[in-house]
């Protein structure tokens, strides 16, 4: 196969892009909540301050009992693999 032809079907191959692993907010540690991009030392506290109190039922209830989690920063942790009860956000 010539150089051309390889390329034509390498650019017409569709691009697979890998899942992140899910990662459950209802038992990440703390190291597992820094490891994502938005989340860092205090952010991840006052995950695990809330989630004493009990688990996080829904993408709404976390963005309810943690003061700094919007829409914004829910839609880029699920992104990363976060799952609340096994969902991603919608």
């Amino acid at each position: 196969m010539d150089r051309r032809t390889w390329l034509a079907v390498l650019l017409s191959s569709p691009v697979v892009q890998a899942q992140p692993a899910a990662l459950e907010l209802n038992t990440a540690t703390r190291a597992q909540l820094e490891s994502l991009q938005g989340i860092g030392p205090s952010l991840a506290e006052m995950i695990l301050v809330a989630r004493r109190k009990g688990p996080f039922s829904d993408w709404t209830d976390l963005q309810h009992r943690v003061r700094g989690v919007g829409p914004k920063l829910a839609i880029k942790m699920s992104t990363q693999g976060l799952v609340i009860n096994g969902l991603a956000l919608d």
